[in-house]
């Protein structure tokens, strides 16, 4: 199954859930895609001991997940993509939605 990950909050169990999920859907062997926008291109600095969000991504990262970021959010807050995350537009999270099975929304 395909699975289209959207992520609009920096909340770090919100975060840290919506990566875990991810995780375990690649650990079922679906193909899995997240789009942060909004709030959502923040969550790579989210700090947080109960909740460590980067972990998850990193781990997310490690094993082939692919995770585009809002070009448009990501220059209103005087940031710039990266190779893990790179600067995408709305056509890109459209292919997201209309190429997934599933949608989940974080």
């Amino acid at each position: 199954m395909k699975i289209g990950i959207v992520i609009s909050q920096i909340d770090p169990e919100t975060v840290w859930n919506a990566f875990r999920f991810a995780n375990f859907s690649l650990g079922k062997k679906h193909e899995v895609r997240a789009f942060l926008i909004g709030k959502g291109v923040e969550c790579v600095e989210i700090v947080n001991k109960e909740f460590p969000v980067i972990d998850e991504i990193n781990k997310y990262v490690e094993s082939e997940g692919r995770i585009f970021a809002c070009g448009t959010c990501l220059v209103s807050r005087s940031k710039e993509g990266s190779p893990i995350c790179p600067m995408s537009t709305m056509n890109d999270l459209m292919e997201l939605v209309e190429e997934s099975d599933k949608v989940v929304s974080f």
